[in-house]
């Protein structure tokens, strides 16, 4: 490429709104729209429809507002993280319960944001998901992270199979990942982009038949020490 040829702009982040209150629905979707890096492909006011239009206009993040207790959430998050892995989805809600956040975090969910952020912690918080790194409420981060991993390490076993092998370089990242660092991080820590660590973990998450980063903490937490440190104790007295 001739290096005076202008880059293109990175593709604005696509949004998919779910919100109840038709205030703060119209608020939030007049406030992102002014911002160049956003783009909100449809804002509505109940989950009718939600899978189709995710279908249909395939989002990076979905912002779900929680509302009433009595709508089952956990099950939309894990169907649309299913169904399309590439989409993100943020839970909007006053502070969570630690069981309901964990919940989430088991149906998939990658970010958390409460109902009294302020506007800048709002936007981060979405620009952080799509980097690939997962949120949870600021005031629970430091303790309730810890919690999350060893409740779900303690949960029925991580389905893996024996005959599942990650590389040396799979193998770093996944420690990396426990870790709690970011895709960028990780690139910076290793010496290599940050395109070339999404691939790897998304060779982790396809090998271990995972869904999220929480998870690969999660199957860390409980495996590492026997299979992940060990091979590459391996790798290293093979040198």
């Amino acid at each position: 490429m001739d290096p005076m040829t202008p880059t293109s702009p990175p593709p604005p982040t696509s949004l998919i709104l779910i919100e109840g209150n038709r205030l703060l629905r119209e608020g939030l979707t007049a406030m992102v729209g002014h911002q160049e890096d956003f783009e909100i492909l449809a804002a509505l006011s109940d989950r009718e429809g939600v899978l189709q239009k995710v279908q249909q206009l395939k989002p990076r993040i979905v912002l779900l507002d929680l509302g009433p207790r009595n709508q089952d959430d956990v099950r939309l998050v894990e169907t649309i993280t299913r169904e399309h892995p590439d989409v993100k989805v943020i839970v909007m809600d006053l502070l969570p319960a630690q069981a309901d956040i964990i919940e989430f975090v088991r149906a998939g969910a990658s970010g958390f944001l409460l109902k009294d952020a302020t506007f800048d912690e709002f936007l981060k918080t979405i620009r952080l998901v799509a980097s690939g790194t997962n949120v949870l409420p600021p005031p629970l981060t430091d303790s309730l992270f810890s919690a999350i991993v060893n409740h779900e390490a303690r949960r029925e076993r991580v389905f893996l199979s024996s005959a599942v092998t990650l590389t040396k370089r799979e193998r770093e990242i996944v420690r990396l990942i426990a870790e709690g660092l970011s895709n960028k991080e990780i690139g910076l820590r290793l010496n290599v982009a940050t395109f070339t660590v999404k691939s790897h973990v998304h060779n982790v998450l396809e090998k271990l038949a995972l869904r999220s980063r929480v998870q690969i903490a999660c199957y860390y937490t409980r495996e590492g020490t026997t299979q992940i440190d060990s091979a590459a104790d391996e790798s290293r007295m093979r040198r």
